[in-house]
């Protein structure tokens, strides 16, 4: 071994944010065992899982600072080692980070780990969708309006059916079926989910959180969960939430699930909005541990402007009583509406590809909100993206909201290819806008 041999203390890696300690399962060395970079060093176990301890560099082993069975705090050291590495000089200052592989990076020497995570690329997993099981075409909905025609609501909207829940069907009893079958798509099990967030305007209760109600579901415990609600922008929002959580390492595997049901909250009068809308859920895993579709970059912007455009006034802090006047309603201004989503959504699409490095030429998908199909064809005029690599399914299933976007990925999944290159954007109330470039 070349260089000044110096002695340094490791630690075991870093596991989730609530893990504290871990317990020696097994050393696979001994005193004086010389050892290569990567080399398994010993097999531990937290409270969630097993996991190996690995070499960061090579070296030779001074002294074995716990016995097996021994329960050690993650920030205490374990091993003593010689090595040679100049690297470790300043590596080591406190545990461990993962060592690198073809999951991992670790960041240069000279950046300390307890200030920045070791990792630099964040993965989409085991995408899923789910839609209810009762198809309302629109002849059904068009039969207290005989003035309106099917190819007229087609022509306007661009739908010609959609999914409405069950009248025992919960919003998290969608989550549920749409996180349960993108775990097992990843390759994951639900005990492998460190944190869950769910994107909703349609919780099923004010409280707890509809991701609480989905973690009993679920039936994993002692882990994050959380509700966010950017409207139809929800997904994107929650991937790029949970992209930030891996990168900083607070998490390694989280679950992003979208669920919206707004069949319910319609107004059989308004016409502006009653053909519009189907009920959905999707979900996905974003990992840092597991390679899979790589996120390349996002953006998520609102914009307070658009606050009257699409809404739903009843207040959440509020006790509906009969006497009421309050709107219950979800009600959407189309013209304005129109306008302002469609100049958004070109606009997130023009800023992820010059954020990406891309240009719109090599863009294979864009997979967008499935707002309205007059809007995404506006869109395609606007923006270098060809109509034709536009994917639209709001034909069958209406406007999801926050789950239109993995259930339309659910549809196209299978076509698509490695080193694909994908845009997800979208426009919703708020106005809040999203768009995130993945690699397929």
């Amino acid at each position: 071994m070349k260089g000044t041999r110096f002695t340094v203390q490791l630690f075991l890696p870093a596991q989730a944010a609530a893990e504290t300690e871990a317990t020696i399962l097994s050393w696979k060395v001994a005193p004086g065992a010389a050892f290569e970079k990567g080399a398994l060093l010993a097999e531990a176990e937290s409270a969630k899982a097993a996991f190996p301890f690995e070499a960061p560099c090579a070296g030779t082993v001074v002294k074995l600072l716990a016995g097996e069975g021994d329960t050690v705090a993650l920030d205490k050291p374990v091993l003593e080692i010689e090595t040679a590495d100049a690297a470790m000089r300043t590596a080591q200052s406190g545990p461990q980070a993962p060592a690198a592989g073809p999951e991992m990076t670790v960041l240069p020497a000279d950046t300390a780990p307890h200030l920045l995570p070791a990792i630099r690329e964040v993965s989409i997993l085991g995408i899923a969708g789910y839609l209810p099981e009762r198809i309302v075409p629109n002849s059904e909905l068009l039969r207290e309006f005989p003035d309106i025609t099917d190819d007229y609501l087609f022509g306007v909207t661009g739908i010609r059916r959609r999914h409405w829940a069950r009248p025992d069907e919960k919003p998290s009893d969608m989550a549920y079926q749409a996180a349960v079958r993108a775990i097992e798509k990843s390759g994951l099990k639900p005990s492998d989910i460190e944190m869950i967030i769910v994107a909703t305007t349609t919780p099923d209760v004010v409280m707890p959180s509809t991701a609480c109600v989905l973690q009993e579901k679920l039936g994993v415990w002692g882990i994050p969960a959380f509700d966010i609600n950017a409207a139809c922008s929800g997904w994107l929002y929650g991937l790029s939430v949970a992209r930030g959580l891996v990168l900083s390492g607070i998490a390694g595997n989280v679950l992003v699930a979208s669920v919206d049901l707004q069949s319910r909250l319609l107004d059989k009068k308004d016409k502006g909005t009653y053909f519009l809308f189907g009920d959905g859920a999707g979900a996905a895993v974003v990992s840092g541990k597991i390679r899979g579709h790589v996120i390349k970059t996002d953006i998520m912007i609102a914009d307070a402007r658009g606050l009257s455009m699409a809404r739903r006034r009843y207040p959440g802090y509020y006790l509906p009583r009969p006497q009421d006047e309050i709107d219950p309603y979800v009600r959407v201004d189309g013209h304005s509406l129109f306008r302002f989503a469609t100049a958004s959504f070109a606009t997130v699409i023009a800023d992820i590809i010059v954020k990406s490095g891309w240009k719109a030429s090599q863009v294979r998908w864009v997979i967008p909100h499935q707002a309205n199909g007059r809007i995404l064809k506006a869109v395609a005029a606007k923006s270098e993206i060809p109509f034709e690599r536009i994917y639209l399914n709001i034909d069958r299933v209406g406007n999801t909201s926050s789950a239109s976007i993995p259930n339309a990925l659910t549809d196209i999944e299978m076509g698509l290819q490695k080193g694909d290159k994908v845009l997800f954007c979208s426009v919703g109330a708020g106005i809040t806008a999203a768009a995130m470039s993945v690699e397929w």
